[in-house]
């Protein structure tokens, strides 16, 4: 189905080529006057210098060719040239009736289907969520939900710091307190316990109490870097304590994912890279690409373009150890042998958009990805307090996720049981929902990679641009949609009406955005493009309903007219939360 500005600049489009001029002249934009019209064409002032004419003279032919016009209800031409044009009321009921009608509202999937893998989520294990983890899982979940609703094979990976230090870390102060568990017996040749010798808030204490022992002991954290040789080289024990720790804090990370409606197609983390790095190194040497500089294997990646300095990207340190550069290089080598991706989308704090800079360039200059191959970095800002600096703590801390859901739950729960009776359970369950709204309606809202202000208060608010004033819009349509069936009326076999009001046709004419959005939104990597959108469309059903007397008309026929409108806006509605990794309940 075509998307509706599309059809409107075709008709344009021909009356600008049946008056005698380029038909590519006929694009139409929505108007910058609404008070004036709804859209507008700027195209006679282009083509004046092309057909050496004036472009009033241009504009007036255009316009006298469009008279009796199917899509047009009015075309005035303003000087110098602007066509100024309203829509006729029965094009815009013609064009929502087939979108009323169709699949996924005629939106057209790609032709040519991509696999894309998203790179977000990124925890360490056995460490808590806390705020700032909170961006990259609700801004990667949507953009997956937005490919995936364009028509693509999409792979959400989680891609977990698992590796590395903090494993010493962990499992050397293990050592130290339970000195006797056998995965401590380099002699032990039995069966490890399939029990992990410890809690998940164990564990949460164990490795910031071993990290600060390892900032001020050096002889600690040298014994720490043996463990993780030790687990790195493949020691059975620790490898056994390893594969606990992970166990333990997946299984926690799902729980606390879950509550955020997030969730991701593969499970693996910068472990999973280890067994490659070694035949990338060696690829890599073997092909001219990486050099010894400093005692540090690097591979140059700075382009006669650069305007500012770009190091080299280092693959080993000059101890031979690996890098998160390794292990990401490594992930991507991984990924595009067995997933073989069109595109890769990292979510990650835009402060590491010269760290992604290096490693796409060393992808690309050492041909682990081809020409074809699209690297996007969604850079996104930080979440700030009220005072401009991140998001803590009344004590000053990093809040724990949890928590912070928690306090957003109880204050959503208040509220909802301020304003009606309600038995508790239920209250509870749409509280989760609301706040879970607010939360990631407050974050989605702005373009991923500004800056902004954390306000729980503005978010929580039923009024303005919130997650819960979007979904007490679409609890209004479904409450006015069952009351219609109280009455006796039918959501089957309805028909849209031809507007006949202002508030009915703008309603129609923000529905019927709603293609071009979702393609633009896709094109661009960008939710916050499907949050102005369902936050317009919520103003012009609200306008409408505020407007029309939709449960009282008279006219049956009307006013199943104006609930099949209903359906549609709730349908759009209910479709775009989803996107966005969110839903509403059946009442508020």
């Amino acid at each position: 189905m075509k998307k509706f500005l599309d059809l409107i600049s075709e008709e344009m489009g021909s009356a600008f080529e049946r008056a005698g001029f380029d038909a590519t002249l006929g694009k139409v934009s929505l108007s910058n006057r609404p008070d004036l019209c709804e859209y507008q064409c700027n195209g006679a002032m282009a083509g004046a210098k092309v057909h050496k004419k004036a472009p009033i003279m241009i504009a007036n032919a255009v316009a006298e060719e469009l008279k009796e016009s199917a899509v047009f209800s009015q075309v005035e031409v303003a000087p110098p040239g602007f066509l100024n044009c309203k829509l006729q009321p029965a094009f815009v009921a013609a064009y929502l009736e087939e979108m009323r009608t169709a699949e996924k509202f005629g939106y057209e999937a790609a032709n040519e289907p991509e696999t894309i893998v998203i790179d977000y989520g990124g925890p360490n294990v056995a460490k808590p969520l806390h705020v700032g983890h909170l961006r990259s899982a609700i801004i990667g979940e949507s953009i997956k939900r937005i490919s995936r609703y364009a028509g693509h094979t999409v792979i959400g990976d989680i891609h977990l710091g698992d590796w590395g230090l903090q494993m010493g870390l962990i499992i050397y102060e293990l050592s130290l307190r339970q000195p006797d568990l056998v995965y401590f017996d380099p002699d032990f040749t039995g069966e490890y316990p399939k029990e992990a010798p410890f809690t998940i808030s164990e564990l949460e204490e164990i490795y910031p109490t071993a990290s600060g022992k390892s900032k001020e002991d050096p002889a600690y954290k040298a014994a720490a870097m043996e463990a993780t040789f030790k687990l790195q080289s493949g020691v059975k024990g620790y490898r056994a304590l390893w594969k606990h720790i992970l166990a333990v804090s997946v299984a926690d990370l799902k729980k606390n994912y879950a509550t955020l409606n997030v969730d991701f197609d593969l499970w693996k983390g910068e472990s999973d890279g280890h067994d490659i790095i070694p035949g990338m190194v060696d690829y890599m040497k073997k092909g001219g690409y990486a050099y010894i500089s400093e005692g540090a294997l690097v591979v140059d990646v700075k382009e006669e373009t650069d305007t500012k300095e770009i190091p080299p990207c280092m693959i080993l340190k000059s101890d031979g150890a690996s890098l998160y550069n390794t292990t990401d290089l490594a992930t991507i080598m991984d990924r595009m042998e067995h997933i073989k991706p069109n595109s890769l989308i990292y979510v990650v704090d835009k402060r590491q958009d010269l760290y992604f800079e290096q490693v796409f360039r060393c992808a690309r200059k050492t041909k682990l990805v081809g020409p074809e191959t699209k690297l996007h970095f969604v850079g996104f800002g930080t979440m700030n307090g009220k005072d401009g600096k991140p998001f803590k703590t009344r004590e000053g801390g990093v809040m724990r996720l949890e928590n912070l859901l928690k306090e957003i739950n109880q204050e959503m729960l208040k509220k909802i049981l301020e304003n009606r009776e309600m038995d508790e359970s239920e209250a509870k369950e749409i509280a989760a929902m609301v706040a879970l709204a607010a939360v990631k309606y407050g974050d989605l809202s702005n373009q991923a990679s500004k800056d902004y202000i954390f306000d729980m208060e503005r978010f929580m608010s039923f009024e303005g641009d919130t997650g819960p004033y979007i979904l007490y819009t679409i609890v209004r349509i479904k409450s006015i949609l069952n009351k219609y069936k109280s009455q006796g009326g039918s959501l089957e076999n309805l028909k849209l009406n031809c507007p006949d009001s202002d508030s009915e046709k703008n309603l129609m004419k923000e529905i019927a955005k709603f293609n071009a959005m979702v393609e633009n939104a896709y094109q661009e990597i960008a939710p916050h493009k499907v949050c102005a959108f369902i936050y317009d469309l919520a103003n012009a059903f609200n306008r409408f309903y505020h407007e029309t007397k939709i449960l009282t008309e008279e006219n049956e026929e009307k006013k199943a007219g104006y609930i099949a409108l209903l359906i549609l806006c709730r349908d759009v509605l209910e479709t775009c939360v989803d996107l966005l990794g969110f839903s509403a309940p059946e009442r508020m």
